[in-house]
């Protein structure tokens, strides 16, 4: 069957410019509850992705996402996430995007049109076959991305991608393709909406899962996390007056202060 891109495909709703306010919002959550029930036919691509992934990282390698546009801004966003959350090495997650710091608040042009960026971008961190590359492209069909994933099998290194377009281009260099299909955009070909929303929840799906591999999380408590903040110090020592049943606030205190995480205090008792 011949490659359609949904992405593109015309929005179901006409004349947005005279739809009353409560209608504009009223449709665009409609849409948007499309999103999950689409997530949940692709779990198991995920899951596949993430076992190998984890695997991976076990054994020493790293994650990278790769992605121009939105699917960049949602790869940085989630990798730097990690080292707050997770208390990992900001050198474990990275995400890349075309056209580099800059494209984070503005486009840079053509800089998504390079098939040889993507690959030196992943160059400047010695990527090698141990780490796992996510590329991601709601369209699916990014040169930058697309090229960059087919160096990186060239060179044995695992690839994954995210894209709204079954059968799009990128699956074609992907070991572990998710594509996850949404519909047509509230606003025709606006993929920061719906698109743009799965890749946000698969990349969470994808990370948090990896993390509890690690044994980042114990319970479900985030027991590694950066104490970066009072909130996050008040958080920590609750937690670790319920692991070890102390029950002086300040001492608990006291004991994250000196060794930093709640896992570290809980193992110095």
């Amino acid at each position: 069957m011949p490659f359609k891109k949904i992405t593109e495909q015309s929005s179901p709703y006409r004349h947005l410019e005279k739809m009353p306010v409560i209608d504009i919002l009223t449709n665009i959550n409609i849409e948007d509850r499309k999103v999950p029930a689409a997530i949940e036919k692709v779990i198991p691509d995920i899951e596949k992705l993430v076992i190998t992934a984890s695997d991976k990282m076990l054994a020493g390698g790293r994650l990278f996402y790769i992605g121009a546009g939105t699917s960049g801004r949602l790869a940085i966003v989630d990798a730097s996430e990690c080292p707050p959350t997770f208390g990992v090495s900001p050198d474990l997650v990275i995400g890349i995007i075309a056209g580099g710091k800059e494209a984070m608040t503005q486009p840079v042009e053509f800089a998504e049109d390079s098939l040889t960026q993507g690959w030196e971008d992943l160059k400047q961190y010695n990527i090698n076959d141990k780490d796992v590359v996510i590329g991601i492209a709601a369209s699916g069909t990014t040169p930058y991305v697309i090229a960059a994933l087919k160096t990186c099998r060239e060179n044995g290194i695992v690839t994954g991608c995210i894209t709204n377009n079954p059968g799009a281009p990128i699956t074609e260099e992907a070991d572990f393709p998710i594509a996850v299909a949404v519909g047509p955009e509230f606003i025709t070909g606006s993929t920061r909406m719906k698109s743009g929303t799965s890749q946000k929840l698969i990349l969470n799906m994808i990370s948090t899962a990896i993390m509890i591999q690690l044994g980042r999380v114990e319970d479900n408590k985030m027991v590694n996390m950066q104490l970066s903040n009072e909130k996050l110090f008040d958080r920590g020592a609750k937690m670790l007056m319920e692991k070890t049943g102390i029950t002086d606030y300040e001492k608990a205190k006291t004991l994250l202060a000196k060794y930093g995480s709640v896992k570290k205090a809980v193992e110095s008792l």
